[in-house]
């Protein structure tokens, strides 16, 4: 009997654990993805930082293996209150964009507009800026949306935050028309 994923990726420290380990083995045993993704439901909240790390591996090494989980990603986890959730599902939609429908690419931006309005996490508002700013390149409404909340992001006291944020005011401001 193989070791279950939930036990593989216990433990109350800040690190990756034996995430690697769990990768490795849906990599060979497809199958046992769906067991992994079920760890997103446990009251452990290290369990589902490392199902989240674990999840980004697996559709960095085969996005085609993590593709039967794009919907559920959007529909479920994306709704899950944790920040390692919430930066590994803005991650997950700017990684993956191509493959995202019209629907699941909308539902993605209200939800990762929520993130960014409301979280003080700031890994979750990094990689929500990435992902909406992004979308905003070619997005005049959601361009117009993220504009005012980038200037008070890159006015912030997280470095790494107003940096991306005043990054991605620059781009953002030579493609909008009112800025001329």
């Amino acid at each position: 009997m193989s070791e279950a994923f939930v036990e593989m990726l216990r433990g109350a420290r800040n690190n990756l654990g034996r995430t690697e380990e769990v990768v490795d083995v849906v990599l060979q045993n497809p199958e046992r993805i769906d067991e992994l993704y079920d760890c997103y439901f446990q009251p452990d909240e290290w369990v589902r930082l490392r199902t989240s790390s674990s999840f980004k591996r697996i559709w960095r090494a085969d996005n085609e293996l993590f593709l039967p989980f794009l919907d559920r990603f959007v529909k479920d986890i994306s709704k899950i209150d944790q920040p390692s959730a919430q930066w590994t599902f803005a991650e997950m939609c700017s990684d993956l964009d191509e493959h995202l429908s019209g629907a699941q690419r909308r539902s993605a931006k209200t939800r990762i507009k929520k993130y960014l309005e409301t979280s003080d996490d700031w890994i979750v508002q990094n990689r929500s800026i990435e992902t909406l700013s992004t979308w905003a390149l070619d997005d005049q409404k959601l361009r117009e949306w993220i504009l005012p909340k980038l200037v008070v992001f890159a006015d912030g006291e997280r470095k790494s935050v107003a940096r991306r944020a005043q990054s991605w005011l620059n781009k953002l401001k030579d493609r909008d028309p009112k800025s001329d």
